[in-house]
């Protein structure tokens, strides 16, 4: 049935035992991130099997699915609604309130369990975390005073809300916040996690600093790509998920809708350039599952637009017939999107 998404799974093996490798050259240990593909359960299998240190995910819903000997890391802050299944499913998780590390703290002593935390900073890209010009000294030590968290760290975010690219002169801002706690507080940070995949690219060049332990990888792991600029990472597979949808509908039909337009189903206006009469071709997939600016079509083969069940192309110079499939490579919103739709069916391939 279709549409299906083909989940390459030794691509995947592939690239994770590749950057898991280059990291660990440099003294630094990679969470894997899986919440792209929602943790499912055939690439998590991946993870158990290669040499990553843990397996991070922003979801607590797929952190309790998730089964494995390595530490299980919740990515996005707690939920006060969740601090119960933090402290029962995760090893690790991400904090930057006092108050929910409170919770944390409480709840952790009702289970009897040391929970660990990484405490985020936010160095500019003005997503998560204490903003790095912050009294941040007093939370530091009212956090070492909890019997039952252990401060593992701390970490920042860069290059996801505000883009921010990691910088020595950014990084900077998290020097001296490790030397401001280690110095006042007389304690050893054991884990400095500096960003995602979009500091990669200092890694290849050498130029990351020391003092970062960790990254957080996610989107080179499945796209083979750094995040800064997008360009590929040499020896990386780029279509470790591709989608295969089929055609239902095939005919030469106008360029140009006829009569008064007004919004479409989605309450946008859409400028048409008239081509005169063109091959067209509707395949069974939609906004539903996945938006089209998410899809990365074949050669012969340009996105007109789509709906809400339907993806609209026009075919130049490639002979398809009807019940034919077209296979699109994805951004990582798009297997962010089709890997959570209840009408994307997923089939694993073994071969590269």
């Amino acid at each position: 049935m279709y549409p299906k998404v083909h989940i390459h799974l030794k691509k995947y093996a592939h690239n994770v035992h590749h950057l898991s490798s280059m990291l660990h050259k440099k003294g630094i240990s990679m969470m894997a991130v899986s919440k792209v593909f929602s943790a499912d359960s055939r690439l998590i299998d991946v993870l158990n099997k290669e040499n990553v240190d843990y397996i991070a995910d922003s979801r607590i819903e797929n952190i309790k699915r998730i089964v494995t000997n390595k530490p299980k890391v919740l990515l996005r802050i707690p939920k006060m609604s969740e601090v119960e299944d933090v402290i029962k499913y995760a090893s690790i998780s991400l904090n930057s309130e006092l108050e929910i590390i409170d919770l944390l703290n409480t709840e952790a002593k009702k289970q009897n369990k040391k929970h660990s935390i990484i405490l985020m900073f936010d160095i500019g890209d003005l997503r998560e975390g204490i903003y790095y010009q912050d009294d941040y000294l007093k939370i530091v030590k009212q956090i070492l005073e909890m019997d039952h968290i252990d401060l593992l760290g701390i970490g920042t975010n860069l290059t996801c809300y505000g883009a921010v690219i990691p910088t020595l002169d950014t990084y900077l801002k998290l020097e001296t916040i490790i030397r401001h706690i280690e110095e006042n507080l007389k304690i050893k940070l054991n884990m400095i996690s500096g960003g995602n995949s979009s500091s990669i690219l200092m890694v290849e060049d050498n130029s990351i600093p020391k003092y970062i332990n960790n990254l957080r990888i996610g989107e080179a792991l499945v796209l083979g790509r750094e995040t800064v600029y997008g360009n590929q990472i040499e020896g990386l597979y780029d279509d470790v998920f591709t989608l295969e949808a089929e055609i239902i509908e095939l005919k030469n039909k106008p360029s140009m809708p006829e009569g008064i337009t007004g919004m479409d189903a989605f309450g946008k206006h859409v400028k048409f350039v008239d081509q005169g009469i063109i091959t067209r071709a509707i395949l069974s997939i939609g906004k539903q599952d996945v938006d089209c600016t998410n899809l990365i079509p074949p050669q012969g083969v340009i996105i007109l637009g789509c709906s809400s069940d339907h993806l609209i192309v026009e075919l130049k110079d490639v002979s398809l017939e009807l019940g034919d499939t077209i296979t699109f490579k994805l951004t990582y919103g798009g297997i962010l999107s089709v890997m959570n739709s209840l009408y994307v069916e997923r089939s694993y391939e073994q071969s590269l």
